[in-house]
């Protein structure tokens, strides 16, 4: 997928960079604000990430812009700022989440994917495409089921919130770290451990009693969830 993030702090532009690159986002990076509005406004981007405090047009103009000219791509606001009226004001000319510094890349993941997520289902609209499949597992974030094949099982909250993480992307190898951002809450400040164990939990109720493995380790780096197999 491709970010266009506007940031013209080249330490935090390149600490991000990076971050995003190494999820596995194609970035394009500008410093200025009216070439943010010129690269946004080609709706080519899955998400923008972008600065207020920027030359030749600050961030709460460029988002207006875009809006202005029906580009609704999802648009993540970054900024030293933390008072509430411009957090509301950036909400308000379209802005779609707002994040301030100093912020973590763990932080910035989960949100950029939340928005992500969130616009894909929109232009989808609601129905049957909503239901996520791996072979016989299933998953229907509406209803909050799933299953394998016409069997129904019972998980919990949490467990669902892994496996749906983890069916978003099947064949992507998710790190801890990653998982932990998509499926806590954002105020969860524990290990990233907890992931193994609920991954364990999983496994005990989707692949063991089908005697298939479809939730893969990946040794030194993660899970990656496969069509199940024997």
């Amino acid at each position: 997928m491709d970010i266009l993030l506007v940031e013209d702090d080249p330490v935090i532009a390149a600490a991000v960079r990076e971050g995003l690159e190494g999820e596995g986002y194609a970035v394009t990076l500008t410093s200025d604000g009216l070439s943010a509005v010129e690269l946004g406004a080609t709706g080519e981007f899955a998400a923008i990430v972008l600065d207020v405090m920027l030359p030749s047009l600050n961030g709460f103009a460029v988002c207006g812009r875009l809006r202005a000219l029906g580009v609704g791509t999802p648009v993540l606001m970054l900024t030293a700022r933390d008072g509430e009226l411009d957090q509301a004001h950036g909400l308000d000319i379209g802005a779609d989440d707002y994040l301030t510094k100093p912020f973590s890349l763990l932080v910035l993941t989960a949100h950029l994917r939340a928005l992500i997520r969130r616009s894909a289902r929109e232009a989808a609209g609601s129905g049957a495409q909503d239901v996520l499949r791996a072979g016989d597992l299933w998953l229907d974030p509406q209803a909050r089921t799933c299953g394998r094949g016409g069997e129904r099982i019972e998980v919990t909250g949490q467990e669902f919130a892994v496996l749906e993480c983890l069916m978003r992307e099947p064949g992507r190898v998710l790190s801890k770290e990653t998982i932990l951002g998509e499926a806590w809450d954002i105020a969860y400040r524990g290990s990233a451990s907890i992931v193994e164990v609920y991954v364990s939990l999983l496994r005990r109720k989707i692949d063991q009693p089908y005697g298939t493995r479809s939730i893969v380790t990946v040794r030194g780096h993660g899970y990656r969830l496969d069509e199940a197999r024997a």
